[in-house]
């Protein structure tokens, strides 16, 4: 009988992804982002300056090859994420319209390491980037928010995207990854 060790299995118990098996390219980088700017809502994570992980839910808009998020400028995200700038971002993708409410069909994920800088708000006064994120912030803190503008790096990773909804049920179909262009 054989066990399995650390060594065997090195990145499997570090806590680090490993590379998944190669799957067939199907997806482009402008379908997935295609896919992104239709979806609002993210979860971003990152790590304090304790080393800590911290995730939450945020409502996003797109620009160019961008995502945008105004946040409280005192918040614990705008004060973590200024601090380091490495985030990941996971953007659901909702499936199965009608069938949806019949059965338990999970969402679609994209996910992929991101380069975040915390602007203020005066940054991108005048830009239409603000004017598509006023509509999302209560009157009362729409001067004192700050911007976390987004950009993605490395690669997308996705799952159940650009596939049916039987295949999403097959992980080696279901799964892509895309290099961000």
């Amino acid at each position: 009988m054989s066990t399995s060790t650390h060594q065997e299995h090195p990145g499997r118990f570090a806590g680090m992804a490993t590379t998944p098996p190669a799957t067939v390219p199907r997806l482009t980088s402008e379908q997935v982002w295609h896919a992104v700017t239709k979806a609002s809502f993210a979860v971003i994570s990152h790590v304090t300056p304790a080393g800590e992980p911290r995730s939450s839910g945020v409502v996003y808009i797109t620009g160019g090859d961008r995502m945008y998020v105004a946040v409280a400028e005192d918040s614990w995200k705008a004060r973590h994420i200024a601090a380091d700038g490495h985030i990941s971002v996971t953007v659901p993708v909702r499936r199965g319209g009608i069938l949806s409410l019949l059965m338990p069909i999970p969402p679609a994920t994209i996910s992929f390491p991101a380069i975040a800088a915390v602007r203020s708000a005066d940054d991108l006064r005048g830009s239409p980037m603000l004017d598509r994120l006023t509509p999302l912030l209560p009157a009362e803190r729409r001067e004192s928010s700050a911007i976390i503008e987004i950009r993605p790096v490395g690669h997308f990773v996705t799952y159940g995207v650009g596939v049916s909804l039987t295949q999403m049920r097959e992980p080696v179909l279901a799964r892509a990854r895309v290099p961000v262009r």
